[in-house]
């Protein structure tokens, strides 16, 4: 167990997938005990290979459960029910993502833990809250689609089109730690819990931010445009002579900036072009401009002119470029965490390899204690007591 701001308290993980072991993860980082209990077949993203590490271990998996202990609990069985209550009982913090009404079946409801635990926090995450939504499939890319991001994303004559990455869960996690943290603040003041309670659903609505306050106000839906902003230009994607970049053009000195850089003064003065509202609404004759003059030189060549310039800019990286990115700004984006049986102390074939918890905290930096765990790695008598 950690020994950061986080230590002493247990987290007793029902979840699965990814929005809570992703807010797991992101608690035993900072020093949180948990305990992730698991079926028999194991977390469902065990099995979601190819791709696998060196340990033959599932990547899906992998990238979210470092720091934990894995205990296998049948909760169809009695013994293994009773076990699972007893580790509830004994938890600081619980978390689960069933379906509603799932665990009150096995005797594991918040008012259920909370009777013989009344300092519990119980976090649960569904993908359309307990109500009217509580019999829906909490799928990242249905909630994608129903939760109006895919309407606002993709080019404006394509196909609606989801994010690279289930974001939506990873929002929720996010959502789930502050609502712990904040449940826990409240516990120190009156040694009661709470349940706290996020959605797949209204997290995502919380971030569509402006596009959702636009709404609104106006009462129109914004649409597709592609990577276009709705409310700046240039802001986009363009083509250089051998790939692509990105300029992100805030206000109307950066643009000046810009027009100078790409050797198009003149671009600055053009009433067509002199204001942001003018730029966004010519904004396809500003793009053709650009277009032109942005050929002529390699995407690396603009974004290094442009960065000098004061204009923000950069490549289109793919994930291996971008966290290559991450480390020349010194950011220490990767993590190494050896396994127990490595072969020799200086072998790096069977470290855990892991993004770094985003998170830093001067004087109580995350810990990178454990691998993700093997299942049922941490099984029998000795992982219940608690740790004084």
């Amino acid at each position: 167990m950690g020994h950061g701001v986080l230590s002493g308290i247990r987290v007793a993980d029902f979840s699965r997938v990814l929005a809570g072991p992703y807010a797991t993860m992101m608690l035993a980082d900072f020093g949180a005990d948990v305990v992730k209990i698991e079926p028999p077949s194991g977390d469902e993203t065990r099995h979601w290979h190819p791709p696998v590490d060196a340990s033959g271990q599932s990547t899906y998996f992998g990238g979210v459960n470092r720091n934990k202990r894995s205990v296998v609990i049948d909760l169809t069985d009695a013994a293994g029910r009773a076990e699972a209550h007893r580790l509830a009982a004994s938890a600081d913090v619980v978390v689960e993502n069933f379906r509603p009404g799932v665990l009150d079946r096995f005797g594991l409801s918040f008012e259920a833990v909370r009777t013989g635990n009344p300092g519990v926090v119980y976090c649960s995450i569904t993908g359309f809250g307990t109500g009217a939504g509580a019999r829906l499939a909490g799928y990242d890319l249905l909630v994608q689609a129903v939760g109006g991001l895919m309407g606002i994303t993709g080019a404006p004559d394509g196909e609606p089109a989801k994010a690279g990455v289930a974001l939506v869960d990873v929002l929720t996690a996010q959502n789930a730690v502050a609502g712990i943290l904040l449940a826990l603040r409240e516990r120190d003041r009156t040694g009661l819990g709470q349940r706290v309670e996020v959605n797949l659903l209204q997290s995502l609505l919380s971030a569509l931010t402006n596009q959702a306050a636009s709404t609104l106000a106006t009462g129109v839906s914004p649409r597709r445009l592609g990577n276009r902003h709705p409310s700046i230009a240039p802001y986009a994607v363009f083509p250089a002579a051998d790939r692509d970049l990105v300029i992100a053009v805030g206000n109307d000195k950066q643009f000046g900036a810009l027009a100078g850089v790409i050797g198009m003064p003149e671009l600055a003065d053009d009433v067509r072009f002199a204001t942001n509202a003018a730029r966004v609404a010519h904004r396809d004759l500003l793009d053709a401009e650009l277009e032109a003059g942005l050929a002529t030189a390699p995407a690396a060549d603009w974004v290094a002119r442009f960065t000098a310039g004061g204009v923000p800019a950069g490549i289109v990286n793919d994930v291996g470029e971008a966290i290559a990115f991450a480390e020349t700004l010194g950011l220490d984006p990767v993590v190494e965490i050896e396994r127990a049986d490595a072969a020799t102390a200086t072998s790096t074939a069977s470290a855990h390899r892991s993004i770094a918890n985003p998170i830093g905290l001067a004087a109580s930096a995350p810990e990178y204690r454990t691998p993700p765990p093997a299942l049922g790695e941490h099984g029998g008598a000795d992982w219940l007591p608690r740790s004084s």
